[in-house]
């Protein structure tokens, strides 16, 4: 398989992630809308990575990659990928507690979050994922 077609893939699977993100929003499962958010940044980011020929380590968080690569983004990808990189930051800061709770008041992941974190996370997500789909099609 070359990177080419795992950018491919990785963006159809970004798609059908972030459509997760939503339902999950609509039906009031805020941590779930959160965490999906988080897998669909992360997806779309190691998307572009390997879209650009770059090889992705196994981590949650790949925006020290995007900045060190940048120059390879051209258009509004490229200008985004501080953004990017701070959003992708932020939402794996998330993922730990999106899984587990808070140990320390022993509370459960589905009694954190709140509407607003769902709908912040979804709203960080969608110019990513938007600028990534722009991206790729002028690209293919």
């Amino acid at each position: 398989m070359t990177n080419l077609e795992i950018a491919r893939s990785y963006l159809r699977q970004r798609n059908e992630i972030y459509k997760e993100a939503e339902s999950f929003r609509q039906r009031g499962v805020w941590h779930l809308a959160v965490r999906r958010s988080q897998e669909a940044v992360e997806m779309a980011l190691k998307g572009a990575l390997r879209y650009v020929g770059i090889e992705v380590p196994k981590l949650l968080d790949v925006g020290i990659l995007l900045r060190r690569h940048k120059k390879k983004f051209p258009g509004y990808f490229g200008q985004g990928v501080d953004h990017f990189s701070s959003i992708s930051r932020k939402l794996r800061k998330e993922r730990e507690t999106i899984f587990y709770g808070d140990e320390e008041s022993r509370t459960p992941p589905d009694e954190l979050y709140i509407v607003e974190d769902a709908e912040t996370a979804l709203k960080e997500a969608a110019p990513i994922l938007k600028a990534l789909e722009e991206f790729m099609e002028k690209k293919m």
